[in-house]
């Protein structure tokens, strides 16, 4: 950066005039820059550095690269040396690495900004010191814009590339200030002094300004990598253990995988009133099932935020047993599907360690994952009760008026035929035991097919020679898996609502065929009476229809086709699932 020359008392202008020696300058623009480098290291603990981590490209970003390297242009001016009424400095570096990082526009607003600040100051170099720091910025900016556009973004932050382009930065300040400031002999005489001392302390403290901002840059990301590989390994061995229950015996397999992945103290796992699971230091008294008895607890409980309590600033003392090591607790919510707090999780370390601020991240992700899974467990759940509550609302759809059928038919046929009432109440008894103790949600059309087959028995025999039903399911698709109960209510719509209505013979035909890799199953009546009603299709049907879609996706369910007075078809779409190859 340039020297500035500014009026100067009396006796300033005779110390000033004293003979400087070029390594004690150089040395004492080396301490000056030290200062400057501890401000800008303490700097670079905050979050205000940490858009610099990275190339500048937004805007916001943009203007925070603005704003700290025009406060350090302007301190390279206050932090200078008085030489022979002008002041050696450090300004370069604010300039140079504003256009490093933020590009033409940037460096150009950077030096323009400390540059004025120069100018105001007035005296002999006050012109050339304006127009060579924004000539700095915007050299820097060039070499921003040249290094993106090649996408060689990674070599702009190399401490050595940045002291070379500092370097002729500062070799084109001194060829300005030769330039423009007068008189020519003053300026020779100034660049003479202050060109070695300053280009050796620009050169070299923008090189150290970037390693401080690449340490930052590599503590971010071995943090950001030990944050990532605990939380996703977390994550893997705890998927799905909290989808069986929000329970003392899963909350302890949770905790013990956290109590090992994060190496804290201890793991606890609480829901609103009690706890359900403690694993680590203080096992001996933290007993899963006591009430919880923690103030900080029972804050985060109540307020819905992480409580901190390290033990200094936050008091923390363990409300059950005044011998217990522990010192610290984080304690984080869990929180429910209304953004209600559930329950809470709790780490916990010795008194002779403090949390990290990995730990506390960390601690703060796996709360969110634990609450998600609880989340989905809920919701598992409330969807395999309303399948149940569906299944049981079809049951009771076409128990009561099936059954006084069926009753009314038997009670007809035992005096003239008992065998074959017999197998009547046998088909009856099928039909209901399949009702009754379906084993899960899901069933093959084999399954479906000897229910139906067993209700198509008793209507059989109610139409007495009136109705005929036709089967024709190839016995590679009989493997097909669908949801329990779906066959059966498409063919008592077909019976009930069509053939159950004609004045002729009934015919049903039940069909099943490969399209694609899709399952269309039809059931088709001879009636052809269907009609559309705003209210939908009926009960059962809708159910069936929905229980698909929500399974397989808006790709299946159910459609329906009619000919008027000809034919009725429902066709149930379902997906396959995929052949293996067979083997050459």
């Amino acid at each position: 950066m340039a020297a500035e020359q500014r009026p100067m008392s009396a006796a300033a202008a005779g110390n000033a005039a004293m003979p400087v020696e070029p390594f004690t300058l150089i040395l004492s623009l080396l301490q000056q820059m030290c200062v400057y480098l501890v401000i800008a290291y303490l700097l670079s603990r905050t979050p205000l550095f940490l858009p610099l981590t990275h190339v500048t490209v937004r805007w916001p970003h943009k203007l925070a690269c603005y704003v700290i390297f025009s406060i350090f242009c302007i301190m390279g001016t206050y932090f200078g040396l008085h030489i022979d009424d002008s002041i050696a400095n450090t300004r370069a570096i604010g300039a140079v690495l504003g256009g490093i990082f933020g590009g033409p526009s940037v460096g150009l607003a950077v030096g323009l900004t400390g540059g004025m600040h120069r100018y105001s100051l007035g005296g002999m170099s006050a012109l050339a010191c304006a127009i060579s720091t924004m000539a700095e910025g915007l050299i820097g900016g060039l070499v921003h814009r040249h290094m993106v556009r090649h996408g060689r973004i990674e070599p702009l932050f190399n401490p050595l590339r940045v002291g070379a382009v500092t370097f002729v930065a500062e070799v084109v300040q001194m060829l300005i200030i030769l330039a423009v400031a007068r008189p020519f002999e003053a300026a020779v005489h100034l660049v003479e002094v202050v060109a070695a001392p300053m280009i050796v302390a620009n050169t070299l403290g923008a090189a150290l300004f970037m390693r401080i901002l690449l340490e930052r840059r590599v503590l971010d990301e071995k943090q950001s990598s030990a944050f990532s590989a605990k939380a996703l390994k977390i994550a893997a061995r705890c998927d799905g253990v909290l989808r069986g229950g929000f329970n003392s015996e899963n909350s302890t397999r949770v905790a013990r995988i956290i109590y090992e992945e994060t190496g804290v103290g201890a793991v606890a796992i609480t829901d609103r009133e009690k706890l359900l699971a403690f694993i680590g230091i203080g096992d001996d008294h933290h007993l899963p099932g006591t009430p919880i008895s923690s103030r900080q607890t029972h804050q985060a409980i109540a307020n819905n935020q992480v409580i901190y309590a390290d033990g200094n600033e936050v008091a923390y003392r363990c409300s059950i047993s005044p011998t217990c090591r522990l010192g610290a607790a984080l304690v984080i919510p869990l929180v429910g599907e209304d953004g209600g707090v559930i329950g809470t999780i709790k780490l916990y370390e010795p008194k002779t360690k403090i949390f990290s601020t990995i730990n506390r991240t960390l601690g703060e992700g796996v709360a969110r994952l634990l609450s998600n899974q609880i989340l989905a467990g809920r919701y598992e759940q409330q969807k395999a009760l309303l399948a149940q509550s569906e299944i049981k609302l079809l049951h009771a759809q076409v128990n009561p008026h099936f059954l006084f059928n069926a009753l009314n038919t038997i009670s007809a046929v035992i005096r003239n035929d008992p065998e074959r009432a017999r197998q009547l109440v046998q088909n009856l008894s099928t039909f209901f035991r399949k009702n009754l103790k379906r084993p899960s949600e899901t069933a093959t059309l084999a399954d479906e097919v000897e229910h139906v087959s067993a209700y198509l028995q008793i209507e059989l025999a109610r139409f007495s020679g009136r109705l005929t039903v036709e089967i024709d399911v190839p016995d590679d698709l009989r493997h097909a898996a669908m949801p329990a109960f779906s066959l059966q209510p498409m063919v008592e719509n077909a019976i009930k609502h069509g053939t159950a209505q004609l004045l002729g013979d009934g015919h049903v035909r039940i069909a099943a065929k490969r399209e694609g890799g899709d399952l269309l199953l039809s059931v088709e009546d001879n009636a052809g009476l269907y009609e559309a009603k705003p209210g939908g299709d009926g009960l059962g049907m809708t159910i069936v229809d929905r229980r698909i879609r929500n399974r397989y996706g808006e790709a299946y369910g159910v459609s329906i086709a009619c000919d008027p007075d000809v034919l009725t078809r429902v066709t149930l779409r379902l997906p396959l699932p995929a052949e293996e190859p067979v083997p050459a």
